[in-house]
């Protein structure tokens, strides 16, 4: 199922609201009516589920674990659509810039849920996904039942099914949604989002959705949207291997870089990330819109999906022993697009 937002309610001008600052655990003894002025406010005492299951700014909470690069921009457009968001992120000062905006600090993913009837999570690994959802400070420590997980990480499929299973036996609802688009995506609410879980709760998360990205779209069961994003790595990390190789012989034949993209672009060679990451490379900038070293957690977890499935994917391993290879060059924090450096390398041209 597919749904645009532009068919959807995201009301991006909506006007802030604001809040106190900060939410204390819901292990605390503080009263639960008045700490962040939401209709729909948990605390571990009263256990109240929502009660209307429509998602407006009006009726509803949001909770947001995770506000680094992609997370941070997300966010913003919440914030922009309405929305009154408890935020939680390992690094105060990176959320900084949203609590100025009307967003509330909470003091851990516990204290998130307790205060929000949707959650939110964006973080970097299986492993951190594990900790801030099923640990004894997270996500399902303080949801009430009736309440909404939806984690945007690139994980696991297992791990996905995992939590769906274990949320589901405390009355909470998760749907796996794995996102492609890249800070910039981010940035414009442009993403793609791919989304395992029912498909009920999936529809009534929609308004959330529709301010995030444009294209969503439900994939299947627990699982089926991490194994839809693994697709999509699938296709990148042997599609960057072509727009670098590319380039490269474009500048040792001698051609102008900029007037070969105009054509090849328009062609079927085109793809958005010969559009996106080809004229950074040729501005030199190597910036993260998505770090290498993520990319190469995400390559893992598809291989390790490929070895389970018993699929050869050779052209999967070969991408991931040349990012490999990057980061062992120090471009661990650069953008994927810095793969062009270590390619390169193997035949000793320095560019760019």
């Amino acid at each position: 199922m597919r749904l645009d937002a532009e068919e959807q309610d995201c009301r991006p001008d909506a006007p802030l609201t604001t809040a106190p600052r900060v939410l204390r655990d819901v292990t605390s003894e503080a009263p639960c009516a008045t700490a962040y002025g939401v209709d729909a406010l948990r605390c571990e005492r009263h256990n109240e589920p929502m009660t209307d299951a429509r998602i407006t700014p009006q009726t509803s909470g949001v909770g947001w674990i995770g506000t680094g690069l992609m997370g941070a921009s997300l966010c913003g457009h919440l914030l922009a659509a309405g929305y009154r968001l408890a935020v939680f992120t390992r690094t105060r000062a990176r959320a900084e810039t949203l609590l100025a905006r009307g967003a509330v600090w909470a003091e851990s993913p516990r204290a998130v849920a307790a205060a929000a009837d949707v959650v939110f999570t964006m973080v970097g690994t299986p492993t951190d996904v594990r900790e801030v959802v099923v640990g004894p400070t997270g996500v399902l420590a303080g949801a009430a039942p009736g309440a909404v997980l939806i984690d945007m990480t690139t994980s696991e499929p297992a791990l996905a099914r995992e939590i769906y299973d274990t949320a589901r036996a405390h009355g909470v609802a998760a749907l796996d949604a794995p996102v492609s688009g890249g800070d910039v995506g981010a940035r414009e609410g442009r993403l793609s989002i791919m989304v395992g879980g029912d498909r009920d709760v999936f529809e009534r998360v929609q308004p959330l959705l529709a301010c995030l990205g444009k294209t969503i779209v439900h994939q299947g069961p627990a699982g089926a949207g991490q194994h839809t994003k693994m697709v999509n790595q699938i296709l990148i990390a042997t599609g960057m291997i072509g727009v670098c190789e590319a380039l490269l012989y474009a500048y040792k034949a001698g051609l102008d870089l900029e007037t070969v993209l105009t054509s090849v672009s328009g062609g079927a060679a085109g793809s958005w990330s010969l559009a996106n990451y080809a004229p950074r490379i040729l501005r030199r900038d190597l910036a993260p819109g998505f770090a290498v070293a993520h990319f190469l957690k995400d390559l893992g977890i598809a291989l390790a999906e490929a070895r389970r499935l018993r699929l050869a994917l050779p052209g999967l391993a070969l991408a991931e022993q040349l990012y490999r290879a990057l980061e062992a060059q120090g471009h661990g924090a650069s953008g994927i697009q810095a793969l062009v450096v270590a390619l390169g390398r193997l035949s000793a041209v320095d560019w760019p």
